[in-house]
């Protein structure tokens, strides 16, 4: 498969599990939405320059301030700081305070090349984390770039975690649950490894469909307790638009890149659904239609995201 059948098929999967009520039938293509999913991150992990964040981010000046605070001049080089104040707002709100991690396991669910996790670790000194994530190149790239006494990354599924029961403090799970075909089984996995009394923070987006889901889930009995259910939407336009403004990350990103005049006009174009466009109410340019219209271009990048949630659940 080339590049552009990878993303298909990504695209294909993820819109499959997030828009249809029929969660059996989205199991039992788990096999070939597993292989999408773990293909296309591994293109990614192949050609996304080092220090990139897979996600929409979150914009809150308090939160940016604490981070200032924890890492003085963090936000002021290499970053516009939006997808580490995503993590950031994620950990903030586990009731441990943030300068007892000492004797703590945090692992992190849906990696990616670990740059998130690596910021985490310079806001908590835990005595061991630990990035996971499907895409073998993801992992690769990451132990390669970032790995270190307490810092780790190993490949491995979501749906069946490689670690023992009650192993882990802490479960971080940053826009990564809505590539899970089994979202029930994730969750049996995140109660069967925490310890009692662990914590398991979790954001995401969330169609319709797949939220009335995961309020079914909640019902049941999993082992978890579920202590926050907080709508961020608002924080995450906020970081998408300034992502996305003529003076932000994205297009000065495109400035720098070294590729033709039409490889960086279709960029500008397409590029925003990468990072969230639609959700923030950006629509498809001319060009973006036409492409869709001959076939260039998936007719649907994302579902549609109906919000972005941040929950909290306790170990019980």
């Amino acid at each position: 498969m080339g590049a552009r059948e990878d993303m298909y098929g990504l695209f294909t999967s993820v819109n499959e599990i997030n828009l249809t009520d029929d969660q059996g039938g989205q199991q039992a293509k788990e096999g070939v939405h597993k292989k999408n999913i773990s293909t296309s991150y591994d293109l990614q992990a192949r050609m996304s320059k080092k220090g990139i964040l897979w996600n929409w981010g979150y914009h809150d000046d308090q939160v940016a301030k604490e981070i200032n605070a924890r890492i003085p001049g963090f936000l002021d080089y290499d970053t516009d700081g939006f997808s580490e104040e995503l993590y950031f707002a994620a950990l903030r709100e586990v009731p441990i305070d943030l300068d007892d991690y000492a004797d703590r396991f945090v692992l992190e669910v849906g990696c990616g090349l670990g740059e998130g996790l690596n910021f985490l670790s310079r806001v908590v000194d835990a005595k061991d984390m630990v990035g996971l994530d499907l895409s073998q190149q993801a992992v690769n790239r990451a132990n390669a770039a970032l790995s270190r006494k307490g810092l780790r990354y190993v490949q491995g599924d979501a749906e069946s975690l490689p670690f023992g029961d009650g192993e882990v403090d802490v479960v971080v799970n940053i826009e990564s649950a809505h590539n899970y075909p089994r979202l029930e089984e994730f969750l049996r996995e995140v109660a069967r490894v925490l310890k009692p009394g662990g914590y398991f923070t979790h954001v995401d987006l969330y169609t319709t469909q797949r939220h009335a889901f995961l309020t079914e889930l909640r019902r049941k009995d999993l082992g978890l307790e579920w202590v926050l259910d907080r709508d961020i939407s608002p924080k995450v336009r906020a970081a998408i638009h300034r992502r996305l403004s003529p003076d932000g990350s994205f297009h000065k990103a495109l400035r720098e890149q070294r590729v033709g005049a039409v490889q960086r006009h279709m960029a500008k174009r397409v590029g925003p659904q990468a990072v969230g466009g639609a959700f923030a109410g950006y629509t498809d340019s001319g060009s973006t239609k036409l492409l869709k219209r001959m076939g260039v271009l998936p007719s649907q990048f994302m579902p549609p995201v109906d919000s972005y949630r941040h929950y909290v659940a306790k170990k019980v």
